[in-house]
């Protein structure tokens, strides 16, 4: 099927990611977003009358999230816009953009703005009042080391759900440091003649805001802390389980940063587009959920209702981009659909620019459509999966 919402060319835009404990590490990531859509939106002109509804993902609660959506949309300056906030860890990204779809399609907007944001860096420490328990003790949580480390439901880390992925398909170290590589050099590619293809969406050299004009925060030049790591770098590293296969190299990092993405109605995304000869459909979403502590796997059914929903094929895609926490995901993949993982997540992807989790599959969608752009058009999938073994994936087309 075709959804109404379309997504203008050129009216999104993503952050430089920030390592864990980087640049962005004591910032309020919601008051950092509303900076960035702002600005972003001055940049490409597109005039605020142009959006009249908002959905905000985060995942990490931070100072005043309680206001969600419309605190960051006020903030920017979108005073007549609201919305709700939405949180579905890693697939939050792909959430939103359906949500804001889904807006469209029923009528009751013509134009919608998705912002991701997450500062996973110096997380929540959370207090739960507990009057009934011992001299009236209550609970703490550490909202982002807690959860990273285990799955309440099975009590079970994300790099177990990896390794027993791992294992049931007998995926060793050596393919998942073959798959780092070429990532690596995917990656490279997007840093070609200066950023040309990151500065498709995102705006480099970036300046950090820093609250005082008297003492600016520093310029990135392209996302911080990336590890573009080497055969022999990746040869001296062990499984970081016992009796395991991943290494840290064969896994991401968490990072922080933000993306804001329009969708709208065809008139309207004709409107503000960029280069309204190019048009951005919706095609097909889906979601899935797979076996507890399998998290890995959840990607392909995921994609396969979606292509569903398309009504196309894995053979009919023109390029595949990855939400891909461990390398092990992409094999996965790769053995599942047929489809070549060499040619998957060209320009980079989470395992080499990092884990922000909310704003991740946002920046995702962006260099699908930018790939597909600079290919003469087709279609796209993006699919990743989440906490709570769960997927999500979107199919889009780029065309005339």
């Amino acid at each position: 099927m075709s959804y109404i919402a379309e997504i203008p060319y050129g009216c999104y835009w993503s952050t430089p990611f920030a390592k864990w404990q980087g640049s962005f590490s004591t910032m309020n990531s919601l008051k950092f977003a509303a900076e960035v859509v702002k600005a972003e939106m001055d940049k490409r002109k597109i005039p605020g009358q142009a959006v009249d509804y908002g959905v905000l993902g985060i995942s990490v609660p931070q100072r005043h999230s309680f206001y969600g959506l419309p605190w960051v949309t006020g903030m920017a300056g979108l005073t007549h816009v609201g919305g709700p906030t939405l949180m579905q860890a890693c697939a939050t990204g792909a959430r939103l953009v359906f949500t804001a779809a889904q807006e469209i399609q029923s009528g009751l907007a013509q134009g919608a703005i998705a912002i991701g944001a997450d500062r996973v860096s110096n997380g929540p420490q959370i207090y739960y009042p507990n009057q009934k328990g011992p001299g009236g003790t209550g609970e703490f949580e550490n909202w982002t080391m807690d959860n990273f480390a285990a799955d309440p439901l099975g009590g079970h880390s994300m790099l177990n759900t990896a390794e027993n992925v791992a294992k049931r398909h007998q995926i060793d170290t050596k393919s998942q440091h073959e798959v780092v590589l070429r990532r690596c050099d995917q990656y490279k590619m997007a840093l070609a003649d200066d950023s040309a293809f990151l500065k498709r969406f995102m705006t480099l050299p970036f300046q950090v805001p820093s609250g005082n004009p008297k003492k600016p925060g520093p310029v990135l030049q392209g996302d911080e802390g990336v590890t573009i790591s080497t055969a022999e770098g990746l040869a001296k590293l062990k499984p970081v389980l016992e009796g395991g296969t991943i290494t840290f190299g064969g896994q991401t990092y968490p990072s922080d940063g933000n993306a804001g993405m329009i969708l709208a109605t065809p008139d309207r995304a004709k409107e503000i587009s960029k280069d309204p000869k190019i048009r951005i459909r919706l095609m097909g979403f889906g979601l899935a959920r797979v076996e507890l502590a399998y998290m890995p796997e959840a990607p392909v059914p995921a994609a396969r209702k979606a292509l569903a929903q398309a009504g196309i094929t894995i053979k009919d895609l023109a390029a595949v981009k990855t939400h891909n926490p461990f390398a092990v995901n992409d094999l996965y993949f790769a053995k599942e659909t047929g489809y070549d993982v060499n040619q998957m997540n060209n320009y980079g992807c989470s395992l080499i620019w990092g884990h922000p989790q909310s704003p991740m599959g946002l920046r995702a969608l962006m260099e699908l459509i930018e790939e597909l752009v600079k290919k003469g058009g087709g279609y796209g999938l993006f699919t990743g999966c989440a906490a709570g073994d769960t997927g999500m994936a979107v199919v889009l087309k780029v065309g005339d």
